[in-house]
């Protein structure tokens, strides 16, 4: 019994650190030029079901013609929505234009 249950702890743990970060990227135009980045923050709850707040892409982008956006879990992000039970789960926009 110890040894199974050991074997499914082992099983768990790897495939928890085996696990990336969430990350979509979308281009607009011919991508990004310049290399200037923008970072700002999604902030959601439980389980990013409910936004609180969202950053507005349109603002931060301003009249660029080519850029990329990334919404992205970093890790931070990971630990504080870890922290928190999955009621607090923000994300990180990137800009680059």
């Amino acid at each position: 019994m110890k040894k199974s249950l050991l074997k499914l702890a082992f099983v768990v743990g790897i495939s928890v650190m085996m696990t990336s970060c969430y990350t979509f990227t979308a281009t607009v135009g011919n991508g990004p030029k310049t290399g200037e980045k923008i970072v700002a923050h999604n902030h959601y709850v439980i389980a990013g079901l409910a936004p609180i707040a969202t950053a507005n892409s349109k603002e931060l982008v301003g009249d660029a013609k080519d850029y990329s956006i990334t919404v992205s879990h970093s890790f931070i992000d990971g630990l504080l929505a870890m922290i928190t039970g999955g009621i607090y789960t923000p994300t990180t926009v990137t800009i680059t234009k």
